[in-house]
């Protein structure tokens, strides 16, 4: 049985974003990626394995190794998700930053 992957369990992952971050500068082989993390080759295999199966990175085979590349328009998705909670949350600071000046007004009334 396949799992199916997305983005957003892709991107949950410090390692996973940053392998991503890494390989947006510049494009690496598993070897080096590997290099900067203090975990075994397998577990960043799959780690790149996920960001594969998700669509974040693609793997080029260059002779005998295989090359990790960014491909980051599937982060889109996360933005466009990101920013809609983010306006709903900043109306919501809006109207309670209203509501506590106006309950500051109505004490300073009162007094």
């Amino acid at each position: 049985m396949e799992i199916r992957r997305d983005v957003f369990q892709a991107i949950a992952d410090p390692t996973r974003r940053e392998i991503i971050r890494l390989v947006a500068e510049n494009p690496l082989n598993l070897n080096s990626i590997a290099e900067k993390f203090d975990v075994s080759r397998q577990a960043v295999s799959l780690h790149v394995k996920i960001l594969n199966e998700c669509g974040l990175i693609s793997i080029k085979k260059q002779g005998r190794e295989r090359y990790c590349e960014a491909k980051l328009d599937q982060l889109v998705e996360v933005a466009q998700w990101v920013e809609q909670y983010k306006q709903f949350w900043e109306e919501r600071f809006k109207s309670l930053d209203k509501y506590l000046a106006k309950v500051q007004a109505n004490k300073k009334d009162k007094i």
